[in-house]
């Protein structure tokens, strides 16, 4: 084997050296994130991620107290188009967008369970941050999930919302909850048309009274994609109040114009509804 003089040998090394160099050059650049070289296909990076994996870590994005911390009306509106997510004990995920929603103002609402300001342990989750779930049982069989807003007393009551994910589950447990069920299969528009559906297609019981929808691992409220333009509000009396004197008649339901997801369409109020 013929021997290399120091001079070859010296010359091999800074040529090493040199391309050691390029190659880091290549890898790790001033800025400190990685550069393919010339000759390395580049990646494709894929979709984007979705609106409800856009926060840190990949932690679902969620609407937090400055959202719930305005009046009962204002809020009631705000709450259309939003999405409400429902992750059960196995982890599926349950979620649907709200187009329908009342308002319950308080202390001089006559149809409010906190009218004249009394509180008591059924209705202090609408005493509470804004933000906190008021769930109540009514007719000895069915939930009706609400959510505190500014003010003290004052909260919205969700209505309705249109099934985005998980509908096989929501029609699963609709079924097992409806009392003397014939077996028919639930239309996706029959299961959530409803505050008491809209509980059950959700899983959600007394338990959930109190809890903080700013917090919960278990439900959540997440923005809504924003669409080509604000759908137009119907404003309509509230349904099912009672003798409730003129507050039976105050338009405080709120509900998406031309949804096939609302409880209760009032024809009257949408001719009265600007487009």
């Amino acid at each position: 084997m013929p021997v290399r003089s120091g001079a070859q040998l010296s010359r091999k090394l800074g040529q090493k050296k040199q391309r050691l160099s390029e190659a880091e050059r290549h890898q790790s650049p001033p800025g400190g994130t990685p550069t393919p070289s010339p000759q390395e296909p580049r990646l494709a990076l894929g979709p984007q991620r979705s609106i409800y994996f856009s926060s840190p870590r990949g932690a679902p994005a969620r609407l937090g107290l400055d959202f719930f911390d305005q009046p009962a009306v204002a809020l009631a509106r705000a709450f259309l188009g939003q999405v409400l997510v429902r992750r059960l004990d196995d982890g599926t995920e349950l979620r649907g967008r709200i187009v329908e929603t009342e308002a319950y103002l308080g202390p001089e609402d006559e149809a409010a369970h906190s009218r004249g300001g009394r509180q008591t342990p059924r209705n202090r989750g609408m005493f509470m941050k804004p933000g906190t779930l008021y769930v109540y049982f009514i007719y000895g069989m069915y939930f009706c999930m609400n959510v505190s807003s500014q003010g003290d007393g004052a909260c919205v009551l969700l209505r309705a919302l249109e099934p985005l994910g998980g509908l096989e589950t929501m029609r699963q447990l609709r079924t097992s909850s409806r009392k003397g069920s014939t077996g028919r299969a639930l239309k996706d528009r029959e299961l959530c048309s409803g505050p008491s559906k809209l509980c059950q297609a959700l899983a959600i019981d007394k338990s959930f009274d109190q809890r903080d929808l700013t917090t919960d691992e278990a439900v959540w409220l997440e923005p809504s994609p924003p669409g080509p333009r604000e759908p137009a509000v119907v404003a309509a009396a509230r349904v099912g109040i009672g003798n409730a004197g003129e507050w039976t008649h105050k338009p405080l339901r709120f509900y998406i114009q031309g949804s096939p997801w609302v409880s209760v369409v009032d024809r009257g109020a949408e001719r009265n509804t600007q487009v």
